[in-house]
């Protein structure tokens, strides 16, 4: 077995705690003891082990404790698993099901594990790929004992999508070593305590932050309460009750639930958050404003202001890069930019985790106009890093990764201005979108976390186009006001701003949007 293998068979064969997933058909939570987990996984894997030619594993579908059993028994037999997500409200089923197998057909899998509509779906599709009930593999059912596995040390761990936010998706390429190491850096930065701290997360599987953080958990032993994402979306206060109900400690989540929850804070059930000591803000860009309004607006709730934790991280680093030390809260370095009217507050997202480097570049002849500081393009490299995109050369040991976003360095940590490739340029000045992006939200009747800033190329309208979703009935005056706060907030003015309807922004399937398929779709959303 591989060494993340051995780690979380031992880690779970000996923790005293349960994984606790919940269940949306009873609104409710189902025990598995992690050494039951183990042993469904070891059933799993003598279930992979039995196919004629067993090679990479795929996983599709909710959280279950059998498809939670199912990643660590594609470890168990030496084969690499890779989690994609199910069909979203609207989208057709038989598509989803031909594209989903594409996807897995490409990274190398040969068996997919799921259980339900979605595993009818992927059986009745082509091209073919067995699909085996997790349920019944979990319980011995499926087969007789295969083969053990042999060494897998030279085999993926895990076969991870990129976000794709900036372009077309890619899949890193994550091995046993490194992932482990990023768990146990983790554990370490956290000061995670096997006899005193538990989790609590909704994120979904299919996305490095959610599968980290369920490792983690895993390794250290600790009592985890596993939901849905979808539990968390159709009632998205409903996390503040699962955290008290778990006596989390420990929780993770995108920037954009911060801010819902801050939002709707005074809405927040009477609940105590106590004992919540990090709260991990990653996998988006920090939203300094909406952090402070979540801090503030549960503050009534017992929660501690120094459990939130900015943080940057990247599924080619198999997740986290950096992460503030527990109890320093939010910090934020204020700057100025070139002819803008007021100073932007940009989170500090931490220092890197020990066996992680940061580096920034030379400055960037596209970088934003901040004032005092000098930004680049940020490399990365480590114990964590990833061996390389699958179809594309490996990455070489101690290289520098060029990560696309630019930042800088403070002596508190880290600092993301935004993506090298999303710069904006109006009127000679280069502007960062996530800036302009957060002004345009203030305006009534604009969706939080639905609005996209590019810059516009057509040689017809150049300059800065503001693409937000809106739900109101005087599109007229919000045009005016989003407009005019810009101008005096970020000092460019929009030549174009055009509304759409809630959710008609592209996204990625962690829920990212996408800016280049926005700017290159202006024309016919100009028009």
């Amino acid at each position: 077995m591989s060494v993340l293998a051995t780690a979380l068979a031992e880690a779970m064969k000996t923790s005293p705690h349960d994984l606790m997933v919940f269940d949306r058909d009873t609104d409710g939570w189902i025990r598995h003891p992690w050494p039951q987990v183990h042993a469904c996984a070891e059933s799993i894997a003598a279930r992979i082990l039995a196919e004629e030619n067993p090679g990479a594993v795929g996983l599709v579908g909710e959280p279950t404790g059998d498809f939670v059993a199912a990643i660590h028994g594609a470890g168990l037999a030496g084969q690499s698993v890779s989690i994609l997500p199910g069909p979203i409200r609207g989208a057709d089923p038989q598509q989803w099901a031909r594209s989903t197998l594409s996807r897995f057909i490409g990274i190398g899998v040969r068996i997919v594990l799921g259980d339900g509509e979605v595993l009818d779906l992927l059986r009745a599709s082509d091209p073919p790929l067995p699909a085996l009930d997790v349920s019944a593999a979990a319980q011995g059912r499926d087969a007789a004992a295969g083969a053990p596995a042999a060494d897998a040390s030279d085999t993926p761990a895990v076969l991870q999508g990129t976000a794709g936010s900036t372009g077309g998706p890619r899949t890193a390429q994550v091995s046993p070593t490194a992932m482990l190491s990023n768990i146990n850096d983790l554990i370490e930065r956290l000061d995670v305590d096997r006899s005193a701290d538990a989790g609590c997360s909704w994120l979904p599987l299919y996305h490095d932050m959610g599968l980290v953080f369920l490792l983690t958990c895993a390794k250290a032993g600790l009592p985890l309460w596993l939901a849905p994402t979808t539990a968390f979306s159709a009632a998205p206060v409903r996390w503040l009750t699962w955290l008290q109900d778990s006596g989390a400690t420990l929780t993770a989540a995108p920037n954009l639930a911060y801010s819902l929850i801050g939002k709707y804070a005074r809405l927040a059930p009477e609940v105590d958050l106590g004992r919540l000591r990090v709260a991990i803000n990653g996998g988006e860009p920090v939203d300094c404003a909406g952090l402070e309004r979540f801090t503030a607006g549960l503050a009534k709730c017992g929660l501690d202001p120094g459990a939130v934790a900015p943080s940057y991280g990247m599924a080619e680093a198999s997740c986290a890069v950096t992460i503030p030390h527990p109890g320093a809260g939010l910090r934020y370095d204020e700057v100025e930019t070139a002819g803008s009217g007021a100073p932007v507050r940009h989170a500090v997202l931490g220092e890197p985790l020990a066996g992680m480097q940061i580096r920034i570049g030379s400055v960037s002849e596209d970088a934003a106009e901040v004032i005092d500081r000098e930004v680049g393009e940020i490399e990365i490299r480590g114990t964590s890093m990833m061996s390389g995109y699958v179809g594309q050369p490996p990455l070489q040991p101690d290289s520098w990764f060029k990560t696309g976003d630019l930042g800088y360095l403070t002596d508190d940590g880290l600092v993301v201005c935004g993506r090298a490739k999303e710069i904006i340029t109006v009127a000679g000045r280069n502007v960062f979108p996530t800036e302009i992006e957060r002004t345009a939200a203030q305006v009534h009747g604009v969706r939080e976390g639905g609005v996209v800033a590019v810059g516009s190329d057509d040689g017809t309208r150049p300059g800065l186009v503001i693409a937000a979703e809106f739900r109101g009935s005087d599109e007229s005056s919000a045009r005016s006001e989003l407009v005019a706060r810009v101008a005096s907030e970020c000092g460019v003015v929009p030549s174009d701003v055009v509304f759409l309807s809630p959710g008609a922004l592209p996204r990625t399937s962690s829920g990212k949007l996408r800016r280049l398929e926005v700017q290159r779709n202006l024309a016919t959303m100009i028009t």
